[in-house]
């Protein structure tokens, strides 16, 4: 051959070197790369796992280790609440057991489920055969229901989140109407009626609020993971009426108090209705809106839509429940030794002779029976027999907070009612 022939004519040195130098390229050649040592390193495993009788046992294995994830389901789905539902519809439409509705109606905590509201938000939990594994239900902002199915049957509890409370303030003025100053001051709906409730023993709200009345509250907002979530009490109120001064601080009881340790509640409602528009002040020589004659008007009326409730003032015993052309269904309450009220027009009485009844319960609906041109409640208010006029009767007064509650409550209630002061002066200023 040419080349060997070639080879064997080169000096005997260069047939040296060129012969280590091909040996030492062969040898590199031969020996497997890094990848290939990898590979020859994992194939005994792969061959191991490969095995059907090995894969057969891990499966057994990973069948019988207890299931630690905290997540013990496959798939969530929100429903949100339509009217008209309930528990069993929503369960029907997801498919699921009517078996399984009975096992959650007997568990005690579930009893929340049978009242569900429209917007409510039910979290159903499944598993990855698409079985039922739970349910979540939000009960407030804090509290939520948690059903859950374990191989031992279903468990229920209520988780409670650590809510941070924040104090904020908010100041309105009267213009239109309390309720309007009320949203506009940026109050819900819950708390315009919580302030007015507060007051409702000093102030009659469909009748006493004028322009230029204002208020100023303190009150609580909860927080969850830096999300505001809700609002909680009202710690302090005040509100300045025609000049006067009201003030109210939340005890530790969950009551409220004057400064001085009076509790706001009293044996008297100012007014037995809410927010209602007063067609008649009291006027002993007011002429008679059907006869034209001049006739005592003992008492107020309370124009409202027929139907509006009606409660009963204070606390006391139903002397009479019945119905004439003049009065139309009415319903008179003696509350002891001194005191009568008399509610006259109603739609419908709610309560019968002889029964006895607390302040706030409703005693019967507002209405138009009778001589009356329109809808209203007549409310009159007797002191030993004699008419007196029921915005401006003096009341008893309330009981006072016993000593020792005193001396908690009144360093506590200062406090507040300083702040409340002080940040009220500041956001007139700026109005």
């Amino acid at each position: 051959m040419p080349v060997i022939r070639l080879f064997r004519r080169l000096p005997r040195g260069h047939r040296i070197a060129i012969s280590a130098l091909s040996a030492g390229m062969v040898l590199l050649a031969l020996l497997p790369s890094e990848t290939a040592l990898a590979s020859r390193s994992l194939a005994p495993e792969q061959e191991q796992q490969a095995s059907p009788a090995r894969k057969r046992a891990l499966e057994l294995e990973l069948e019988n280790i207890p299931f630690r994830d905290q997540r013990r389901h496959a798939r969530e789905q929100v429903v949100q609440v339509r009217s008209g539902d309930t528990l069993s519809l929503i369960f029907a439409r997801l498919k699921l057991p009517p078996a399984l509705l009975h096992d959650i109606s007997l568990l005690k905590q579930a009893a929340p489920l049978q009242t569900l509201h429209p917007g409510d938000k039910l979290t159903f939990r499944f598993d990855k055969d698409d079985g039922f594994a739970g349910l979540l239900y939000p009960l407030d902002a804090a509290r939520t229901l948690e059903i859950s199915q374990d191989p031992q049957g279903l468990n229920s509890r209520v988780h409670s989140a650590s809510l941070e409370n924040r104090n904020k303030f908010a100041q309105g003025k009267v213009d239109s109407s309390f309720w309007n100053a009320g949203v506009t001051a940026g109050l819900s709906a819950g708390q315009i009626m919580s302030l007015a409730a507060m007051f409702a023993w000093d102030l009659d709200f469909a009748l006493d609020i004028r322009a230029g009345d204002y208020f100023t509250v303190l009150f609580e907002e909860q927080y969850k993971d830096g999300l505001r979530v809700g609002t909680g009490d009202i710690l302090a109120a005040e509100f300045v009426n025609q000049g006067k001064v009201y003030q109210a601080v939340r005890h530790e009881d969950g009551n409220y108090y004057s400064p001085d340790g009076r509790a706001m509640r009293k044996s008297f409602l100012r007014a037995p209705v809410n927010f209602s528009h007063i067609s008649s002040n009291f006027n002993p020589r007011r002429l008679h809106p059907v006869t034209g004659q001049v006739r005592p008007h003992r008492g107020i009326d309370y124009a409202a839509r027929t139907g509006t409730p009606v409660v009963a003032s204070g606390s006391g015993v139903v002397t009479e429940s019945g119905y004439n052309r003049f009065n139309g269904n009415y319903v008179f309450i003696r509350h002891d030794s001194t005191y009568v009220t008399k509610y006259l027009h109603l739609d419908k009485r709610m309560v019968k002779k002889g029964q006895r009844v607390k302040q706030e319960q409703q005693i019967g609906t507002l209405g138009a029976t009778g001589r009356v041109t329109g809808p209203h409640l007549h409310y009159e208010f007797l002191v030993n027999g004699v008419h007196q006029d029921p915005k401006t009767v003096k009341l008893p007064q309330a009981a006072r907070l016993p000593a020792a509650e005193l001396a908690r409550f009144q360093p506590r209630a200062r406090q507040l009612l300083a702040q409340l002061t002080r940040v009220g002066e500041v956001m007139l200023a700026k109005n």
